[in-house]
């Protein structure tokens, strides 16, 4: 469980704050929600239901500032998830940002933008939707590691860099 003030990390959303818990009338009955505030986006607002499991699990605490560091120093050790076949390459780099395990998104990463680099040497672009993954996975993560390192967004590479 959630308390009012808890920073967690929402799907592909990034970080939020937990403004509330509180219960709203958006169908016809009271329903409690956890009211969410993107930390990246003040104006916006989700509400997730307390009682729906499927929508809470895509919501976890962030880390602290230790496991954040621990984290970037297993980077270099972590090992690629690249697949030749593109839907199943999409299947699974869709469930990597669905369950939002912090090393499978580092493994998703690194694969990525090795591969972008690669590409890049032979003038082609990553598919769109590798893209659209890569892109996800690192907002996801570094929103998390700025916001537990309190860093601003823009620093989390070069000090991922550092300490790499």
């Amino acid at each position: 469980m959630f308390s009012s003030g808890d920073a967690v990390v929402y799907a592909t959303y990034g970080v939020c704050i937990i403004k509330s818990i509180e219960k709203r009338d958006f169908s016809g009955e009271d329903v409690e929600y956890y009211v969410l505030q993107p930390v990246s986006d003040p104006k916006n607002t989700f509400y997730v239901p307390t009682a729906n499991g499927q929508l809470r699990d895509k919501m976890r605490r962030v880390m602290s500032k230790e496991e954040t560091q621990d984290l970037i120093c297993s980077m270099s050790r972590e090992e690629l998830i690249w697949i030749e076949d593109e839907q199943e390459r999409k299947a699974e780099y869709r469930r990597i940002l669905d369950g939002g395990d912090r090393r499978e998104l580092v493994r998703l990463i690194k694969t990525l933008y090795l591969r972008k680099q690669e590409l890049l040497e032979s003038h082609k672009k990553l598919h769109s939707a590798d893209e659209r993954a890569l892109n996800d996975a690192e907002n996801m993560l570094y929103d998390e590691f700025a916001y537990s390192l309190g860093i601003p967004r823009e620093k989390v590479i070069p000090y991922i860099r550092e300490h790499v």
